[in-house]
């Protein structure tokens, strides 16, 4: 049976996709396109979601936060259901899928993998919901990749924990009503359930961001904030509590980064089609193909990279070193995809008017978090050698 050739998925990665999927897929894009896309320029722009709070019980609604969870009104849904919700949001705009990201991969994930049965029955429901809103506490102003080196440090008073820090590029932070916070104590890295009216707990939103400028981020101060010997994550002792949060989230971008990729790619496409110079749409000179078919090709090999991983997490046989593989090689091929699609615009490519500019100025962002690109190279280079390089 011939089947027709379709621009927008030259290698018809749809049809490996399940109706359940495509689905969901379809509902967040909808989303996407009814809540974000009509004001995310003037967002950006200003620097600032006035609606971040409504926006987070809609995706609340929709079953876009721990959607990946099961139990305490969490969705339950697959790996590959949750990266195709990635894209979608992140198609719309890097810092709206950052809330979804840092929300259920990160606070909600640390609570449900390493909480207690009464932390769980506490704050995730009301997370699931968008009621609401968390944010995660790992980076420091002097430790980024190296979180080993943290300074934040909890110490024992009687019963109770005292914790005392700072944090720093914190999503969400100055919104948040939890904070997942990772210190130091006496006993090596543990992490803590900290309401964020505790006392001596504040968050101040950092501004002149040029980046993910339609996000909340925020440096968090701890001033020897009290809380119950409860408050500990019972699970999590060491460093690998939070890595395995952070290789929960990067999953995510595998998928969110092609996003951005894709906006740009079919946007570059449309004006390629449209703008004329020389008497003939540019669409038709040989180099702006060039540029459109490479930027197609690595734009659908991300694509079916993260649908693999999908699968190897649905199985249960998804690897953090096959996580950094796949985070490395999308977020570097997305920014590239953007660049390029900036050239086809001309100067048009820096307007807000087109997309463009703005996700090829957040996935800078996306570049550095989470793993910047050189640790990802470490992390796979110790896999491929047995020889760790860190240090």
């Amino acid at each position: 049976m011939k089947t027709s050739f379709t621009p927008h998925d030259p290698l018809g990665i749809d049809d490996l996709l399940s109706p359940e999927e495509l689905a969901v897929r379809n509902t967040v894009r909808q989303w996407a396109a009814d809540r974000v896309l009509p004001h995310i320029a003037e967002w950006y722009e200003r620097g600032e979601v006035p609606v971040m709070r409504e926006l987070a019980r809609e995706l609340g609604s929709i079953g876009a936060l721990g959607m990946s969870l099961t139990g305490y009104g969490c969705a339950g849904a697959s790996a590959v259901q949750y990266g195709l919700a990635c894209l979608e949001l992140e198609a719309a705009d890097s810092g709206i899928r950052s809330i979804v990201s840092v929300q259920g991969s990160l606070a909600m994930y640390a609570i449900h993998r390493f909480g207690s049965e009464e932390q769980k029955q506490r704050w995730l429901p009301g997370m699931a919901a968008g009621e609401i809103i968390g944010c995660f506490a790992l980076t420091e102003p002097d430790h980024g990749s190296d979180p080993a080196g943290m300074r934040t440090y909890a110490k024992r008073d009687g019963t109770d924990w005292v914790l005392t820090g700072r944090k720093m590029w914190i999503t969400n932070g100055s919104v948040a009503g939890v904070a997942v916070v990772w210190a130091q104590t006496d006993e090596g890295i543990r992490g803590f359930v900290v309401p964020t009216d505790s006392r001596g707990f504040s968050a101040s939103e950092i501004t002149h961001k040029w980046s993910l400028r339609a996000s909340v981020t925020s440096e968090l101060v701890l001033d020897e904030v009290r809380l119950p010997a409860d408050a500990v994550l019972p699970e999590a002792a060491g460093l690998g509590g939070p890595l395995s949060c952070l290789s929960h989230a990067r999953y995510g971008i595998v998928w969110g980064s092609l996003g951005a990729a894709r906006t740009c790619f079919e946007t570059a496409l449309e004006y390629a089609r449209t703008r004329e110079q020389f008497g003939r749409p540019i669409g038709g000179f040989q180099l702006t193909q060039a540029k459109l078919a490479d930027m197609a090709v690595e734009l659908h090999k991300g694509l079916l990279l993260a649908h693999h991983l999908g699968r190897r997490m649905d199985a249960g046989t998804l690897r953090p070193e096959q996580v950094s593989f796949g985070k490395l090689n999308n977020v570097r091929e997305a920014i590239e995809i953007c660049r390029t699609a900036r050239t086809i615009l001309g100067a048009n490519g820096i307007s807000l008017e087109y997309p463009v500019m703005r996700h090829a100025t957040n996935l800078e962002s996306v570049l550095t978090y989470e793993g910047t690109v050189e640790m990802h190279q470490l992390v796979l280079g110790k896999a491929l050698t047995g020889i760790d390089a860190f240090r």
